[in-house]
């Protein structure tokens, strides 16, 4: 199935998770302190809304900062497809759509909201947004948490767009930190090899699907732009910008546009990172100086903090993550995937779950092996745990079984060294990360049925379908007014 997406822009997303009654609004809460609050506790209930937050103090009535976008029904809004959909069909559809999608280029316009406001040289003001301080412990406002940069290989000429978290230093600065490997770091140290600055761009809220794609692994060389285009039908509009010529959103709500230059840098971080700790420290940073802003009237800011997982973030990574690693593996040639899924609780990078139907002997060492490589599967990555198709891989319960019943540790973990990290990850050592040696272990688990004696393994006590079925009907009225607290 095509999806069919209802909004263009951050706004028109807005009113369709209002007609699923999914937006609260909320006044008068402080950047200070409130907004990240009110975020955390947000992320961490399920189900839960979106926030609008207004008139917060010291800022304009209308400059706002939603958060929480992504969850509820709105998730498969978001995505273009109906609300029936399981996480791991949804998954499994936006796969389909993304594999069949041709990229189409971006087209420039000459007009766009976003040039409703646009402030050069004297007048760029960062401070003049309402950017919170998201987590109690951060080393400073972070106004860049649902947001994109935007840079272009001076090689190649292609442009990317890649999600790093943006720290405001003063009225005209901010600073960014991208782990090594990104495409975004890529075309910076590219131009740090130069001694040349860098043209960037970084927006800071619009079409939330754009978003998105930006903060997954498009393949190198592809516009994230070119792929939001395929999957809308139609070229994504951008206007040039006037500083730097690069393509920026024609319909975003905030776009800081200007330099970043080898050789000024300033101290960036603490941040309170995906893996729910404060892992990188505090460390001399490239900056951004800013020669434009352009904004929307009344702008929004999009606020997607991470936090200790399973929060927003891995909600909406999962997703996406999920079907491209999919993907991956059947473009490597293996058969008998069945479903993916890079659980929310490993912020969707850390633990891999795959479901197989076994073929043969080392099957599901091979699969295992290939997940915690191929690109999708490679940053970052701890745990990949391979199960039997009768095990749903986005329940944690049921992989987990598979686990402690179907695998022996002494035979059934494979373990990789030296494989690709990030300084944001807690469990390198502190003089490791000094020296720029960003690498960790995987551990490979092989939790399906042993394929030599598979056929004599123990059957499972658990009901049929037909009679799970049966109970359903028959007996659900018993768990009416209980729900599940996560």
């Amino acid at each position: 199935m095509k999806p069919k997406f209802l909004y263009d822009d951050l706004r028109s997303w807005i009113d369709q998770a209002r007609k699923l009654d999914e937006v609260r609004d909320v006044e008068g809460a402080t950047w200070q302190e409130e907004i990240g609050m009110a975020t955390e506790l947000l992320h961490h209930s399920d189900p839960a809304p979106a926030a609008l937050f207004d008139k917060i103090p010291g800022y304009p009535k209308g400059y706002r900062v939603l958060t929480n976008f992504f969850g509820g029904k709105r998730m498969n809004m978001t995505f273009g497809f109906p609300q029936d959909l399981s996480r791991v069909e949804l998954s499994n559809e936006f796969n389909k759509a993304f594999d069949e999608a041709k990229p189409i280029p971006y087209e420039f316009v000459e007009a766009g909201p976003i040039l409703e406001n646009v402030k050069m040289g004297d007048e760029v003001d960062v401070l003049s947004f309402p950017a919170p301080l998201w987590h109690e412990r951060d080393g400073g406002r972070y106004i860049g948490t649902g947001s994109f940069n935007i840079t272009q290989d001076p090689d190649e000429g292609w442009v990317n767009l890649g999600t790093y978290r943006v720290m405001v230093h003063d009225e005209k600065t901010v600073g960014f930190y991208i782990s090594p490997g990104k495409h975004g770091r890529i075309h910076r140290d590219k131009y740090m090899a130069r001694s040349q600055p860098m043209p960037a761009a970084v927006s800071l809220g619009g079409d939330p699907f754009l978003y998105l794609m930006a903060c997954n692994e498009v393949p190198y060389g592809i516009s994230e732009y070119e792929f939001v285009g395929g999957l809308r039908g139609k070229p994504y509009p951008v206007i040039r910008g006037e500083v730097t010529g690069l393509p920026i959103p024609a319909n975003a709500e905030i776009v800081f546009e200007g330099f970043v230059d080898p050789k000024k840098r300033r101290p960036e971080g603490p941040f309170g990172e995906w893996t729910g700790y404060y892992a990188s420290d505090v460390r001399d940073e490239p900056i951004l100086d800013i020669k434009a802003i352009y904004y929307r009237n009344n702008p929004t800011i999009l606020g997607c903090p991470p936090n200790r997982t399973p929060d927003e973030l891995a909600r909406y990574r999962a997703v996406i993550r999920s079907g491209l690693l999919k993907q991956e593996l059947e473009k490597a040639g293996l058969q008998g995937i069945k479903a993916v899924w890079a659980h929310e609780v490993g912020s969707s990078r850390m633990l891999l779950n795959i479901s197989i139907e076994q073929k043969y002997a080392g099957h599901a060492a091979q699969v295992g092996h290939v997940a915690s490589q191929c690109h999708v599967g490679a940053y970052a990555g701890k745990y990949v745990i391979v199960v039997d198709e009768d095990i749903d891989v986005s329940n944690l319960e049921e992989v987990l079984w598979a686990m402690v019943t179907r695998s022996d540790p002494a035979t059934s973990i494979d373990i990789i060294h030296n494989a690709w990290s990030t300084a944001l990850d807690p469990r390198i050592h502190p003089d490791d990360k000094a020296k720029g040696k960003l690498t960790n272990s995987r551990a490979i688990i092989d939790a399906t049925r042993p394929y030599e004696w598979r056929d004599r393994f123990p059957p499972v006590n658990m009901p049929s379908p037909e009679v799970a079925r049966k109970a359903r009907e028959k007996f659900s009225y018993l768990l009416k007014g209980f729900t599940k607290k996560i």
